[in-house]
């Protein structure tokens, strides 16, 4: 099988450096948190500075490893995902097992430009999503799908 054709948004790096830097700013206050209030869970300087490093490393390769990996394409009778930074995943949804079809935006997104299309279908795995879309490419992916799976007949279910 061979990966879908289309990257997402380079400003999807931006988004997800964002979400990098929250995460391990969540890490810190955590550990500072227990640090603090456990005296039996004193953190030596060489502990603050793997962690300090560690959490500089994810933040930096994460958003780039991940832009390398997303990737989405949509045929005339199917939605082809590719995600992950660590594991990967590929998910194919068939239109004519198409339920939904939604435009996501969250704060940042909307700061960015940048949108989400979730495509919802009978599968116990559930929805497929295309993160990182610019928002113009994902309003465009919605109406397209939209088109495609009314006049799809027939149902795959």
């Amino acid at each position: 099988m061979r990966d879908p054709e289309h990257k997402v948004s380079p400003r999807a790096r931006l988004s997800w450096l964002a979400e990098a830097v929250g995460e391990v700013a969540v890490l810190v206050i955590a550990l500072i948190v227990a640090s603090g209030w456990w005296h039996w869970f004193p953190m030596p300087l060489w502990a603050w500075i793997v962690v300090a490093a560690g959490g500089v490393g994810y933040a930096l390769a994460m958003p780039r490893i991940r832009y390398a990996v997303h990737r989405w394409e949509t045929t005339a009778s199917a939605v082809y995902t590719q995600s992950g930074w660590i594991s990967r995943e590929r998910r194919i949804a068939p239109l004519s097992r198409v339920q939904t079809i939604d435009f996501e935006q969250g704060p940042l997104s909307r700061i960015l430009r940048l949108a989400s299309v979730r495509v919802t279908t009978a599968s116990a795995a559930g929805p497929v999503r295309i993160k990182g879309l610019d928002q113009d490419v994902a309003e465009r992916i919605v109406a397209e799908l939209t088109a495609r799976t009314a006049a799809t007949t027939g149902d795959a279910t």
